[in-house]
């Protein structure tokens, strides 16, 4: 089970993502939203954009889609009572190195394209520019 931090009373209990990814049923659903650890299963019916947008995000990091959604300062004060734990240290870089290498391929293959048409364009520029002077010299 979980690791305990030794903080004495009102401490949060460390889960490792193992153990998170187990919860993804239709008897328990957590997620981990910037490395807190949360239980929404009894708010499943309640959630105002219905169950499945949590159930997709069960077992998993749903820090992206809940920043994306810009919860309400009511819905972020909800959401603490619903925290049961961090997610363990060693398990953090777990979680976000898969996003960070796809958003770092995704950047790199447009911008590689966009240097040949940045370079196209600013070659065009730059004849039209000597172009334009060798008129004015004549």
């Amino acid at each position: 089970m979980g690791d305990k931090e030794q903080s004495g009373p009102g401490e949060l209990r460390y889960y490792r993502l193992s153990e998170i990814e187990e919860k993804n049923s239709f008897k328990s659903t957590w997620i981990i939203i910037h490395n807190k650890v949360y239980d929404v299963t009894k708010f499943l019916e309640e959630h105002p954009g219905g169950e499945e947008v949590l159930r997709e995000q069960a077992g998993g990091d749903a820090t992206e889609s809940f920043e994306d959604v810009g919860h309400s300062t009511d819905a972020q004060e909800m959401a603490k009572d619903m925290i049961i734990g961090e997610l363990h240290p060693d398990d953090r870089e777990k979680i976000s190195r898969p996003e960070e290498t796809l958003a770092t391929t995704l950047h790199q293959e447009p911008s590689s394209w966009g240097h040949w048409v940045l370079s196209l364009l600013a070659a065009g520029v730059v004849t039209l520019m000597y172009r334009m002077y060798s008129n004015e010299s004549q």
